[in-house]
Order: structure tokens, then sequence, then C-alpha cells
């Protein structure tokens, strides 16, 4: 058993070639092999998102508060609250972020897949950040 304290693992600014505007990320765990999992507390503040990106295994977006936006390649731009669990199956490529005037914070979980557990693509245009979202 390994008790791993807050105090070792400070919250860091999320790297401006992932990232529109300014968001937080909290370690929670990183497991080691043969275990794949890994989870983060990520805030972002108003008008924060996410690049494009995939995950080898999918990914899990649980809203903790706020509301945000999420989006996959092709479907509508969707809002989520604090609440709401978000599931996005293997390689999908998607988006997800905080509205332009509302926070959100939720915590990411997905598995890593020969160590690789995220594929950083390009930014989101403003155009389809700002598309209408369907609730």
């Amino acid at each position: 058993m390994e008790l791993m304290k807050s105090t070792d693992r400070p919250t860091r600014r999320g790297p401006t070639d992932w990232f529109t505007g300014t968001v937080w990320q909290d370690p929670i765990n990183e497991a080691p092999e043969p275990a794949r999992a890994r989870s983060v507390r990520v805030g972002f503040e108003p008008g924060a998102r996410t690049a494009w990106h995939t995950h080898p295994l999918g990914q899990t977006l649980h809203v903790l508060s706020g509301v945000g936006l999420v989006q996959a390649l092709g479907g509508p731009v969707r809002t989520i609250r604090a609440g709401d669990t978000v599931w996005i199956p293997p390689d999908e490529k998607h988006w997800h972020g905080a509205k332009p005037d509302i926070g959100m914070v939720h915590l990411a979980i997905h598995e890593a897949l020969d160590g690789v557990h995220i594929n950083w693509m390009e930014k989101v245009s403003d155009a389809d950040y700002r598309a209408t979202p369907e609730d």
C-alpha cells in the first residue's frame, strides 16, 4: 500500500501546447505497471479548454463543479454540469473545457496502453468552441 500525500503532488498549470486558456491540474494517481489507471482533477477557468485529443483506451470525465462543454469530432457541442459523467470511447477525437463565462472542474480518468494515455492534436478553433451547445 502506498499513501500519497497531497503535498507531494503540487498543482501544475496545464501546458499551452495542450490547452487554450488557464487550466490547473492536480494529479491523483498514476498507477505503476501492470496497472494502467490514471486520474487527475482538472480545473478550467472560464473560456479554457483542451486541444483535440484521443485516448487509446477511452476516458471518463466526472464533473465536480461548474458548467462545461464537450464535443466528439463530427458531433454536437454538449453542455456538462456538476454531477454529470461522460464516457469517451477509445480513439474518439474530442475536446472538453469550461463555458466562456463559467469555470468547470472535472475528474479525468483513463488508462495507458503501452505507456500512452493520450494523443494530443491541434487546438480547438474559436468557431468550434463557440458553437451553440446542445443541452
